[in-house]
């Protein structure tokens, strides 16, 4: 079994989480929390550099050193070769954060043809999660309070590039976190599944974009590590404490507004969403 980092030991007795965007801010205080408690953390992230720089931070508050897989979200094609590295790597994954995300300022297509909020924070996990579907315990997706801003058209995936509003378009890739995790669970019932709000966190996409960064600097916001408060919860808690499919908030199943809450619109998302990464239903 091989990562970046060369082979990966077998320690079949420790559970193995799978943190996606563990780079930084939620992912990476979560995998930090992880470790600490005695899990094989896994950290993916498209930046070697800080990927090298979140493990020795995991391995100066766990003393071990996580692996590590390279990923960008925005090439499907990169998605398609992590799953293989890690179906190479892991017989089991017990839990799978999908917490990676992507907010742009501009319009911005990826070289897949979608526009990138949509495939980074919804396709890219939605691809994944399905190739490692027969190997994962657990399922945990990094929603926002943000869905309330989306407007999702499975018929159109990239309708947000026609009137272009940075929130609107990742708020409608929020959405379809939400509903992404509702629609795993119906299918899946073998699988827990749960959607989460973080809160407003300070992380690199007030880095990245003015207008979350202003954003930022007006409203309320948490650390990281209160951000990943209920990631860390969700990867816990006894299964039959929660609702299957659920969406939480400061570790409290809440309701989603009503356009991230339609079964209808939860299954056609998943039909449109299998047809564009090219795999069966």
């Amino acid at each position: 079994m091989t990562g970046v980092n060369g082979p990966v030991e077998d320690l079949t007795e420790r559970r193995l989480v799978v943190v996606t965007g563990a780079s930084s801010g939620i992912g990476l205080a979560a995998a930090v929390h992880l470790a600490c408690r005695g899990d094989r953390v896994v950290l993916v992230g498209r930046d070697p550099a800080r990927l090298q720089a979140a493990a020795e931070r995991v391995r100066e508050n766990s003393g071990e050193r996580p692996e590590l897989f390279r990923a960008d979200f925005a090439v499907l094609d990169d998605v398609r070769r992590l799953a293989e590295r890690l179906r190479d790597a892991y017989d089991r994954i017990d839990v799978l954060a999908n917490n990676a995300g992507a907010i742009a300022l501009q319009p911005l297509t990826t070289v897949d043809g979608f526009e990138i909020s949509i495939q980074a924070n919804h396709l890219a996990p939605f691809l994944l999660t399905n190739l490692l579907a027969d190997r994962v315990g657990r399922i945990v997706v990094t929603a926002s309070g943000a869905h309330r801003f989306g407007t999702l058209d499975p018929d159109d995936l990239n309708a947000p590039l026609r009137g272009y509003r940075p929130m609107g378009a990742y708020g409608t890739s929020k959405q379809a976190n939400v509903l992404f995790t509702a629609e795993a669970a119906r299918r899946w019932p073998g699988i827990p599944a749960y959607s989460f709000h973080p809160g407003v966190v300070r992380t690199r996409f007030a880095n990245d974009s003015k207008l979350v960064a202003f954003g930022m600097r007006i409203m309320p916001f948490r650390s990281p590590e209160k951000g990943a408060e209920t990631l860390v919860w969700l990867a816990n808690q006894d299964r039959s404490r929660l609702v299957d499919g659920g969406y939480y908030a400061d570790r409290r199943l809440r309701r989603p507004y009503r356009k991230a809450a339609d079964p209808q619109l939860a299954a056609r998302l998943w039909t449109a969403s299998a047809k564009a990464v090219g795999i069966e239903e």
